[in-house]
């Protein structure tokens, strides 16, 4: 009897995930790991880890350029979705440790009260919205960010969503 109520709510618990934005479910999982014991983190790690290996070659290239302080501060137009696109790709595969590209990053992304009073960009076009969510969301989580950073970050995030509703 228990196990299968368990099987419910775990297939409640997948359909729910299943219906959260990119940046929503990166924010939940996020709040799962910080919940893990050391031991599973480490066991976590592993599976992912695993997972990763198989996009490796495809996105080598790509994290190369993540991590290159110079190709980043080229990233600078926050207006145009290739750019956005380009930045998300660039947290998605930004090591944890560099903190020169995570310096670059952070530099972009906390002129956005300028980009927004300035340019009129319309968060709630398109693709703008979740994309905007998404690189807040990814940055103020991303560990190659400093404590300071992460908190601006996430100030920035709450500004934003404020913004939308």
């Amino acid at each position: 009897m228990v196990e299968s109520r368990s099987c419910v709510q775990r297939e409640g618990v997948y359909r729910w995930f299943s219906t959260l934005t990119s940046a929503q479910r990166a924010e939940f999982l996020c709040g799962l790991l910080d919940l893990c014991v050391p031991i599973e983190l480490r066991f976590l790690g592993s599976c992912l880890e695993d997972l990763a290996r198989k996009d490796y070659h495809s996105l080598r290239d790509a994290e190369i350029k993540a991590n290159n302080p110079a190709d980043l501060s080229g990233l600078t137009n926050v207006t145009d979705e290739v750019v956005r696109s380009k930045l998300l790709v660039s947290l998605a595969l930004l090591g944890t440790d560099n903190r020169e590209a995570a310096g670059v990053l952070y530099r972009t992304l906390t002129h956005i009260d300028t980009v927004i009073n300035n340019y009129g960009l319309a968060l709630n076009e398109g693709r703008t919205e979740e994309q905007f969510l998404l690189l807040f969301t990814m940055a103020s989580n991303h560990p190659a960010f400093n404590f300071h950073q992460k908190q601006v970050l996430r100030h920035q995030l709450g500004h934003i969503q404020d913004i939308l509703q």
